[in-house]
This record gives C-alpha cells, sequence and structure tokens, in this order.
C-alpha cells in the first residue's frame, strides 16, 4: 500500500467496525478520553482533505453526548479528572461548523472545570482529585491543548502564560538528568509508595507518557502565539524530549519500547501507541518548523517501523494496530508500583482505541508533512 493511504485505509476501518466509539467493548456509554484520540485524527483528515464524512463521523460519536443546556452525559465537574478535557477539543470545531450553541457551552463547562481544579504549589494540574499533588505526563495532553484553544478560542485575553506553566513546572520535576527522558509522574508531596522520597519522581519511563507528553506539546505549538514570551521554552522542551527520544529508537525497527530505556531488557517490547505517538510529534515538529529537516530521517524510519511492526490487514482490508499496553497507571492499588515489572504486565492488546487514534493521527501528519514537500 503507497504510504499516502495509511491515513484513510485506517480512518474507513474505525468507521466500519466501530460506527459508534462509545458502545465499543469496554466503554458502556461513557464520556471518554480515548474518543478524543481517535476523532481528532478524524479532524486532521477532515481538515486536510475537506471530506464531510470524517466529520459526520466526529458529530455522531460526540453529539449523543451533548445536551442542548451544554451538560454532557457521563460527565461529572466534581470528579477534578484532566482527562474528561480530552474529548472536549473536538467541540470547538463542532461549534464552529454546526453553529449550535451546545457545543460552546460543553467546552464552557469543561473550561469551568479548569477553573477550580486543584493545583500543585507552582500551579500545575493535579492529575486527577483522587491523586493529590501529582503531576502525569498524560495529563499534559489531556488538558492543555484544550486549555489552549478555549482560550484563543472564547477568552482572547486569557492567560497563555498558564498552559506554558504546565509543561514547564512538568519537565522542571520529571526530567532526568542524564538521559533527558521524563519519569512518568511526580509527587509534590513525596507521599506515594511509588515515588521516590527525594525527587519525588516515579522510577520508570514509560512510552506512551512520554509520548501524551510530546503530542501535547505539538499541538500547543501549532495553535500557541509564535511571538509569546514561552514560545521558544516551548520549542526548546519539544526539540530537548524528542532528542532525548531518538537515543532510545529501536535500530533495528525505527519503533521505541514500553519501558523506553530499557530495550534489551526481559519481557519489554516494542510498544505501538507510544511509537505514533512519537512519530506524529516529529513529524508535527518538521512541520511546524520547530525541528530542522535532519529530523526527516528519523522520521522516515519511525513512520516505516509503524507500518511493519504494528500493522496487519484483514481480509476485509481493515487495519488492525497490535501490540498497544492496554492501560497503565501509578497509585490506586499496590500493584501499581511503577516498577519495570508492573509496566510489563498489563495487557497487551489489538486496536485500543488510544493505540488506533495515536496510529491514525500520525499517519494523517505524516501524510500532510509529505504532501507539503
Amino acid at each position: 500500500m503507497e504510504q499516502s493511504q495509511w491515513a484513510a485505509r485506517t480512518a474507513l476501518s474505525i468507521m466500519e467496525r466501530t460506527p459508534r466509539l462509545y458502545e465499543d467493548h469496554g466503554y458502556n456509554g461513557r464520556w471518554s478520553y480515548d474518543y478524543g484520540v481517535i476523532l481528532k485524527g478524524f479532524e486532521r483528515l477532515w481538515k486536510a482533505t475537506g471530506d464531510e464524512k470524517y466529520f459526520r463521523y466526529i458529530e455522531e460519536n460526540v453529539a449523543p453526548f451533548v445536551q442542548e443546556d451544554g451538560s454532557i452525559r457521563g460527565y461529572r465537574q466534581d470528579e477534578f479528572n484532566i482527562d474528561h478535557l480530552n474529548s472536549g477539543k473536538l467541540l470547538f470545531a463542532l461549534h464552529k461548523k454546526t453553529g449550535e450553541d451546545k457545543y460552546r457551552k460543553a467546552a464552557g463547562l469543561l473550561r469551568e472545570q479548569l477553573k477550580r481544579h486543584p493545583r500543585t504549589s507552582e500551579g500545575a494540574f493535579w492529575h486527577k482529585q483522587i491523586y493529590p499533588y501529582q503531576i502525569w505526563l498524560d495529563g499534559l495532553y489531556m488538558g492543555a491543548p484544550f486549555y489552549l484553544e478555549y482560550l484563543l478560542s472564547y477568552e482572547p485575553d486569557g492567560g497563555l502564560e498558564d498552559v506554558a506553566r504546565q509543561f514547564i513546572v512538568c519537565e522542571r520535576h520529571t526530567k532526568d538528568p542524564k538521559t533527558g527522558l521524563l519519569y512518568h509522574a511526580w509527587d509534590e508531596k513525596r507521599a506515594q509508595p511509588w515515588c521516590d522520597r527525594k525527587t519525588g519522581r516515579s522510577p520508570n519511563f514509560w512510552g506512551r507518557s512520554l509520548g501524551w507528553f510530546v503530542m501535547a506539546l505539538a499541538d500547543v505549538l501549532e495553535l500557541f502565539p509564535a511571538d509569546h514570551r514561552d514560545y521558544p521554552e516551548l520549542a526548546r522542551i519539544l526539540t530537548d524530549t524528542l532528542t532525548a527520544l531518538r537515543s532510545y529508537q529501536d535500530a533495528a525497527s525505527g519503533v521505541w519500547h514500553q519501558v523506553v530505556d530499557a530495550g534489551g531488557r526481559k519481557g519489554n517490547y516494542l510498544e505501538a501507541s507510544a511509537s505514533s505517538m512519537i512519530a506524529y510529534a516529529i513529524a508535527k515538529g518538521i512541520r511546524l518548523g520547530v525541528l530542522p529537516a535532519e529530523w526527516r530521517e528519523t522520521l522516515a524510519r519511525a513512520y516505516n517501523g509503524l507500518i511493519e511492526e504494528f500493522v496487519l490487514e484483514t481480509k476485509e482490508g481493515w487495519v488492525n494496530l497490535n501490540k498497544t499496553c492496554q492501560v497503565a497507571g501509578l497509585g490506586g492499588s499496590s500493584r501499581r508500583d511503577g516498577t519495570y515489572a508492573y509496566y510489563i504486565s498489563e495487557p497487551i492488546i489489538t486496536n485500543d482505541q488510544k493505540g488506533l487514534g495515536a496510529f491514525l493521527q500520525a499517519c494523517a501528519e505524516y501524510e500532510l508533512m509529505a504532501g507539503r514537500d
């Protein structure tokens, strides 16, 4: 298959296999961040091609949640869960395209969560209220791009420095000075069993958490005003983090491992969602001019590796994405202790929405960048 077809073929596979994302096994109709990962890929395809079927799929999967008064079925603001903002990223395009005010009201409801969302002493959002004083890399993707687009769309006088602060504080506390990689999480109070009592950091470099972080930065840099004083620092953080990740790109396959810096260790494996997210961030970084042209070779190896290592087509022609970690977190139970053994113990599944969504976004972004050459 030609490279230019992967995004469209993946989108078609998703539409045919899961017409309603929220009816997929295990979701039970709840408002989930996973939908937003897939639907942002559809939004990119829609804007790149103008094909209305991609927008219709977005609308069909978000509209059932959004009531006329802007309330969101299955969403509770008082949970203060940063994950709940991710699918809200689709509300901006829906409001602009349809003119229906319920989408703006729903975005406002999510914005209100951020106004009261608990923060660390330096102003970084907690990952969730049930995870107090903790920054997780995952949360940067869930919250920061939504926050920025809301400010730019509806609060033009809003302080963009608060968006930048999320990344700056996160990098300050999660970055390993030796490798340049970012640890999965940080506990300001040093109270969690998984954290180092001196640094507050969790003990390992989980691939998808790093993927979430660099995707978030790439998405924020696409919208963040280039003349803002914080733009150079955000660009530096993206470049530095991707440079560190490039050192751990698997030589044979071009992709990345579940635990990034432990490629040769027993039980580790090449993981699809992290690899897709990193490839996406590199492609967008090149397209935005944040990364120089020398990164194209790294990207080509990563993109080709995604196809060769993770993709299998069914007899129906559907794209299957293999080798995705189903979920990984910290705390909440004694088993989620952040150890190497924990990260490789979680189930590895096919066609996980987070993995498929990241792969779709990577393909769409790669093709968008390649089409401008």
